[in-house]
């Protein structure tokens, strides 16, 4: 029970959600902005380099500066709406107390990276003043202040939490572990020294796991893990750490992140993605299970525009699952085969994690995305299979089969849809524009189809997708810093080539490292999601697989189609979860049906492991 001395202090909590709201605001407007001003930095550059022959020499620095601040600001909305990646399964298993006050712990345990990482991240800036950034002629600190800025901002978003948070006993609790724990390894500093490679199991695995199963968000428990290896087993100056998180976030080519994001959630308000899915439904929803077919094809279509899962499935799942339910589906089965295809078309062009991939190992963007596409689609057969073995008995005698002028008809308005996937790569193969600025090019398609084909384009809805976009973009982008810093640990230690030693030692070749790569990433993907596993352990075996003789390209389906199987497979996967919050069902309904669809997507991926063609085939 709390003092009166303690309630008398506690700030009235109007006037903090007052604050909050503010605050929230504060953010939200600038950071909307620089999502919506990048779409025109760069599209501005695709137009003045391939229709007036006249590029803008300083297009490209202006984004990557714009870029790191919207990286960090869109990392502090992400804190503000609480929507930083976290390993929910655990937490969700205990009681309502518990898991009150492990939402303290992991309040505190962001709050305590940001605390300590501050002062070097303000150090990092100040050493950038001297720097001139050679086309504007500006002084990098204009770029490198976004770290300190966004971290302290983050900060005091942290420090409200707590405050909303009104239990006095779970923060003092939290704050006092947080405390005897860092105390307590700076004791053991000199012991750390003498421990060569074993600090890595005590750091990377230890703390990491203890912190991401107590729900700390992913991104500040791999930054504390990194910052209290570097600070307490090395000599290296933690404003070192700070470079790699910056170099991480902002990397160009992951500029496409924030962009794709915001095209996936405007084709579907634009209802591009609802004039693809009646399509389909024209041609499929009079076969047995046919909605379900449609579920798979619409899937596959829509992720070649958006590259975001969770944009993929709120597009469809809105438009099909009414009329599935109608037709006797159960939930549990909709929301299980809604997972499955978000595992599935974790490859299709332009997927994040295919750009994340190019990004940390060098991997060519347009070779990846023409080696996603037969992947995805021979995965999408085996998936189909099963749908026609549970729907053998569906009963359509009440369903009418469409006419060859409605499928007609359909088809037209479906084809500005259909046709952008196809723009979007063009663009890229035929060098009119960059796997980054591509999106640009498929934002004003995708705009002026919603104004001038669709007529729908709900301009109210604008600002809260700029918002929506930052957010999500600012999480996933904290999220590769943290985890670049922590993978460059790892290659300072040693550890990447001992890793390649005992890869390249395994017996049975090709197909042993196959196997050991796919279980490897399933357990990453359930546990990490994708991209953290991908930014951690893609520069460490990339180069691996090279020297096994397994392509590039080849590889890459493969630890992605089995990073999508753990995202999306229940207990673990997040994916799962988020395809039912999508779905509106709940996650035990799903845990049945789902089991069949997971055995696909694992015949389908060893069948991609061991048929290289499938992979690499057309480059």
């Amino acid at each position: 029970m709390q003092s009166d001395g303690l309630a008398a202090v506690t700030p009235p909590r109007t006037l903090l959600r007052k604050v909050d709201r503010a605050l929230g605001t504060i953010i939200a407007i600038p950071t909307a902005a620089l999502v919506l001003l990048e779409v025109l930095v760069l599209l501005g550059g695709v137009i003045a380099r391939y229709v007036f022959h006249h590029p803008i020499i300083w297009s490209d620095e202006l984004a990557s500066t714009l870029f790191l601040w919207l990286a960090m600001l869109g990392s502090a909305v992400a804190l503000h709406r609480a929507e930083h990646m976290r390993m929910t399964a655990i937490v969700g298993m205990l009681s309502p107390p518990v898991r009150l006050a492990l939402d303290v712990v992991a309040i505190v345990g962001a709050l305590t990276f940001l605390i300590l990482i501050l002062p070097s991240a303000y150090e990092f800036a100040a050493d950038e003043i001297p720097v001139t950034t050679p086309a504007m002629q500006i002084s990098d600190a204009w770029r490198a202040a976004a770290l300190p800025v966004g971290f302290a901002v983050m900060i005091l978003i942290g420090f409200i939490r707590l405050a909303e948070a009104g239990n006095w006993r779970h923060i003092a609790g939290a704050v006092g572990a947080a405390a005897i724990l860092v105390g307590g390894l700076t004791l053991l500093q000199p012991t750390f020294e003498n421990l060569g490679n074993l600090n890595l199991l005590i750091f990377f695995v230890g703390i990491v796991a203890a912190l991401i199963f107590a729900g700390v968000p992913i991104a500040f428990a791999f930054g504390l893990a990194t910052f209290g290896y570097q600070m307490l087993t090395t000599d290296t100056p933690i404003v070192v750490v700070v470079g790699r998180i910056e170099e991480g976030m902002s990397h160009l080519i992951l500029l496409s992140v924030p962009l794709f994001v915001f095209l996936g959630l405007l084709i579907e308000m634009t209802g591009m993605a609802r004039a693809m899915v009646n399509f389909l439904a024209s041609l499929l929803a009079h076969v047995r299970g046919g909605l379900s077919y449609v579920l798979i094809g619409a899937m596959y279509l829509v992720s070649g525009i958006s590259g975001s899962k969770a944009a993929d499935m709120a597009a469809i799942a809105p438009a099909l699952f009414p009329e599935m339910k109608a037709r006797g589906s159960k939930p549990g089965e909709l929301v299980a085969l809604l997972s499955a295809t978000g595992a599935q078309t974790e490859t299709i062009p332009p997927s994040l994690v295919l750009i994340t991939v190019g990004s940390v190992t060098g991997v060519s963007i347009a070779a990846l995305f023409t080696g996603g596409l037969l992947p995805g689609l021979v995965v999408g057969a085996i998936l189909c299979f099963v749908v026609w073995r549970r729907n053998r008995g569906e009963d359509l005698s009440h369903i009418t089969k469409a006419s060859a002028r409605e499928i007609a008809r359909s088809f037209v308005i479906a084809l500005p849809a259909i046709a952008l996937p196809f723009v979007i790569r063009a663009a890229v193969i035929e060098g009119v524009a960059t796997a980054t600025e591509v999106s640009t090019i498929g934002i004003a398609y995708a705009a002026l189809a919603g104004l001038l084909i669709y007529r729908q384009f709900d301009w109210r809805r604008l600002y809260p997708m700029l918002v929506e976009t930052a957010a999500l973009s600012g999480a996933i982008l904290l999220i590769i810093g943290a985890a670049t810093s922590m993978a460059w640990s790892l290659t300072q230690s040693g550890f990447s080539r001992d890793l390649a030693s005992a890869m390249t030692g395994l017996p049975g070749g090709v197909p042993t490292f196959l196997l050991v790569s796919i279980a490897a990433f399933v357990v990453l993907g359930s546990v990490l999601e994708g991209i953290p596993a991908i930014v951690l352990f893609g520069p460490l075996l990339f180069p691996i697989a090279k020297q096994v003789g397994v392509h590039e390209v080849h590889y890459a389906m493969v630890i992605i189609l089995a990073m999508g199987v753990g995202l999306f497979a229940p207990p673990f996967g997040v994916g799962y979860y988020a395809a039912c919050a999508i779905s509106k069902v709940h996650p035990d309904a799903g845990l049945k049906p789902i089991a069949g669809y997971i055995v696909a997507l694992i015949v389908g991926l060893l069948l991609v492991a061991f048929i290289p063609w499938i992979s690499i085939g057309f480059l």
